[in-house]
């Protein structure tokens, strides 16, 4: 495990010499953000279709991206790859005292209310708004609807029980109707925000990630959308809705 991990390591350290790729020597910190997500959606895609060579190749591409933040910071003298490896350790260990020392806990939410009591004792006191404003902006709306919905639900400010969270969900449907009815479009912006809003906070409600479920009702659509293609037997433009409806019908039944 080390050798491999050395061997990269060497690697990624010799794209960066002046002998080296071009382009790896022109890329900062900065530029290579792009590919973390990118590479870092890929693998997501890769786990949710179980291939697992795949999931070994978008590993090694995440990986990769990580030794190539190092060795550029290593070289502006600011860290190398061991401290980063060295920093989540002592991280892991100090959130983890149920592990690693005396403290006791029986469940998964225990667990969960020590890990936030301990960052909280990390770093200086804010408020939860202005930690909340601090999200990072790359994060996908969803992702960080669902966190912020989380997050305020922790210090108290949460729907009674499920119920509340659909009857909001119903208001907000309600107030989007009338908007797109008969406010401006700005307005039926915010009333549709709104609506996910309180949508996303069914799913977490739930136990349900939003994004995840998002990506494979998406992959569903385009599985029966494709379906829907073949089954046409000329342009989909030249039939009525009702005839779309009735070959979208039989396409839901040939991919269940």
């Amino acid at each position: 495990m080390n050798e491999a991990l050395q061997r990269l390591l060497n690697t990624v350290a010799q794209l960066r010499t002046p002998e080296g790729c071009p382009w790896d020597r022109e890329q900062t910190p900065q530029t290579l953000c792009p590919y973390i997500l990118e590479e870092s959606a890929e693998l997501v895609a890769a786990i949710e279709s179980g291939v697992e060579q795949d999931v070994l190749e978008e590993l090694g591409d995440v990986l990769l991206q990580v030794v190539l933040q190092a060795q550029i910071y290593q070289e502006q003298g600011a860290f190398d790859f061991a401290q980063v490896c060295d920093r989540i350790n002592e991280k892991l260990i100090h959130r983890h005292p149920h592990v690693f020392s005396a403290v006791q806990v029986s469940t998964s939410a225990e667990v969960v209310q020590n890990w936030e009591a301990i960052k909280a004792l990390e770093k200086p006191p804010q408020t939860l708004s202005d930690k909340l404003s601090l999200l990072p902006k790359d994060l996908s709306s969803l992702a960080a609807c669902h966190k912020i919905s989380r997050k305020v639900a922790q210090v108290g400010f949460e729907w009674p029980d499920l119920t509340g969270v659909l009857a909001k969900v119903h208001e907000e449907l309600d107030e989007l109707e009338h908007a797109l009815a008969e406010e401006s479009p700005a307005r039926q912006a915010e009333e549709l925000g709104d609506l996910l809003f309180s949508v996303v906070n069914v799913a977490r409600w739930q136990g349900i990630d939003s994004d995840t479920a998002l990506r494979q009702t998406n992959r569903r659509f385009l599985g029966r959308f494709r379906q829907v293609e073949q089954l046409a037997t000329q342009p989909l433009t030249a039939y009525t809705p009702a005839q779309l409806e009735e070959l979208w019908q039989q396409a839901k039944r040939l991919t269940q």
